[in-house]
């Protein structure tokens, strides 16, 4: 007991490593400056690496699995397909005499290729992309597809190789050679197309030339065949086949190590990138996976050279932090952010597929009255907690908000790409986290203050861009659409919009009075608050409620989706 206790107390002194967390910890709080120079202890991180793991993620080699076996299947029908054609020409005199004998052998062994492409159209129907399916199961299908015609391929070469012993007596070399053309074309054909770790791979094709081989093995030596020619004959095909095998191998390994390094590539951090969802003025966005959670998620990359000052980057950076303490369900949740190892800044949010405004008012037209109030609520709900603790937008349009199903509800707005926020804080040397003095936004959208670059914008600024999306919602365009950028900018300044009720008969007085408010030239005339916005658009009863049931209705009956958030146009 006493030697226990001593070696666990020396173990307890030992120096610690601290192991990295396997996910990303959701920051809830905006750092202080200070805490952002502070110099942080040196911390050692532990990998751990999974042997016999998978080069590439599950889903992925399943996808990319499932395409190629269906595709072979396919090719092995119509070449069974070919076959039965230019048999069938020789077996049909036979039909009369012996049914049996002309379907099993007249021309090209017309039973056997007709189960064969049987057996591969039905393994081709339950690869087709709706059936659910997983890897154990896919490549069980796999050994269904492979098997029959490696079976076939074992049989009718030892039939040849049988009724060709006294040609190959005369010529052993050049029989060898036309011998192994079948067997090498089937396994460069297997290592071609079905996606394999080379190990695996290796293991597959040796099985293949080993049921090329053997049955030669078993023919030549069981037969009256002289032990010199016997030797050069199995000596060459052996030769040649393990020169195909080789290559096929190799061409899997190195094919492993390029899918290796482009996966490298496509990883950052903890994060898989799938596919390009769009692109903005700062940076793109990407359809992306956690690597151990699986769970899809929208990646935002801001690469250093289009922030152009470094300055930019850091106050950006300080941004997103203080966005990502926002909990509101209609904000887009921000679940972790970093820095790649060329500078790229990078943050990670909840994906949302579902329809942007832009799409939705594109593709059906406008909105009306009530489901045009019932999202603008919304929004106007996401305003509030981001005004509160001092953000302001500033880039408030129909591609910066999307319309999903989430939780069960549909028609759930959220509110994305705070790449413009302003906030209201100052660092310690006197300077806001957003530089000044800069036209930022999109021109259709801007308040008048905004559009004439003024430092002095408040909650008020993202009010009037909350009644340029309603008149988007409620007439299909925007105030002052048709004209360049500089006369837009313009008119948001000097100009006052057509009244709704000209243009869509559909809107009352009472919500025209709600949105023409918000468009006030003057911040002090419009509404002060997003809480004040959204409590009069609740009080417009003469626009009549959108229940959920109108939602999921609409929602059933749209087939077409657009994916990807934060994709601007």
């Amino acid at each position: 007991m006493g030697d226990f206790i001593a070696a666990e107390a020396h173990r307890m002194s030992q120096p610690k490593t601290i192991t990295e967390p396997t996910a990303p910890l959701e920051p809830t709080r905006a750092l202080p400056n200070d805490e952002l120079t502070r110099p942080r202890p040196t911390v050692q991180f532990r990998a751990a690496f999974l042997s016999g793991a998978s080069p590439q993620p599950a889903s992925e080699l399943e996808a990319q699995l499932r395409k190629r076996l269906r595709a072979s299947a396919l090719v092995v029908v119509a070449f069974a397909v070919t076959e039965i054609c230019i048999s069938l020409p020789f077996a049909l005199p036979r039909l009369r005499i012996a049914p049996w004998e002309a379907f099993t052998h007249a021309g090209g062994y017309l039973g056997i290729f007709f189960l064969i492409g049987c057996l591969d159209g039905v393994v081709a129907v339950q690869l087709s992309p709706r059936r659910p399916t997983t890897l154990a199961r896919l490549r069980a299908l796999e050994w269904l597809l492979v098997g029959p015609v490696l079976a076939y391929s074992g049989w009718s070469a030892a039939v040849i190789l049988t009724a060709s012993l006294p040609a190959i007596v005369r010529a052993p070399t050049t029989f060898a050679h036309a011998h192994c053309l079948p067997w090498s074309l089937l396994v460069v054909g297997y290592g071609v197309l079905i996606p394999n770790t080379w190990r695996r791979c290796a293991a597959m094709v040796g099985l293949i030339l080993l049921v090329g081989y053997l049955p030669d093995v078993l023919i030549v030596l069981g037969h009256a065949v002289p032990a010199a020619t016997a030797f050069l004959y199995l000596a060459t095909k052996a030769l040649w086949l393990g020169v195909a095998g080789a290559i096929v191998v190799y061409g899997a390994y190195r094919i492993e190590i390029l899918h290796k390094e482009a996966l490298a590539a496509r990883k950052l951090g903890q994060y898989l990138l799938k596919q390009r969802l769009g692109a903005g003025g700062m940076g793109e966005v990407y359809l992306a996976e956690h690597v151990l959670l699986r769970r899809p998620c929208a990646l935002k990359l801001i690469r250093p050279e289009r922030a152009g000052d470094p300055a930019n980057l850091l106050r950006f950076e300080r941004e997103v932090r203080t966005t990502a303490t926002l909990t509101h369900p209609n904000t887009v949740q921000i679940f972790d952010y970093g820095h790649a190892d060329d500078g790229t800044f990078y943050y990670v949010m909840e994906y949302l597929p579902g329809l942007t405004l832009a799409q939705l008012v594109k593709r059906h037209g406008p909105l009306p009255a009530a489901r045009a109030v019932h999202l603008l609520r919304q929004v106007c709900g996401a305003l509030r907690e981001a005004h509160a603790v001092g953000l302001i937008h500033r880039d408030i349009k129909p591609a910066n908000v999307i319309v999903c199903e989430r939780g069960g509800l549909h028609d759930v707005v959220k509110l994305l790409d705070f790449g413009l926020v302003r906030t209201q804080e100052v660092d310690p040397d006197g300077e806001r986290l957003t530089q000044e003095g800069t036209l930022a936004g999109t021109p259709a959208y801007m308040s008048p203050e905004q559009a004439s670059g003024s430092e002095a914008l408040d909650a008020r600024s993202d009010i009037y861009s909350v009644g340029c999306l309603a008149y988007v919602l409620l007439t299909g365009q925007p105030p002052f659409a048709g004209r360049s950028a500089v006369r837009m900018l313009a008119a948001h300044l000097y100009e006052s919009p057509a009244l709704l009720t000209s243009q869509c008969p559909g809107v009352t007085e009472e919500l025209q009075a709600v949105v023409l408010r918000c468009l006030a030239k003057e911040p002090a005339e419009r509404f002060a608050s997003a809480g004040d916005l959204e409590r009069a658009l609740a009080n417009c009863c003469t626009v009549g409620p959108w229940t959920e049931e109108e939602a999921a209705c609409w929602w059933r009956s749209d087939q077409v989706r657009a994916m990807g958030p934060c994709a601007e146009d």
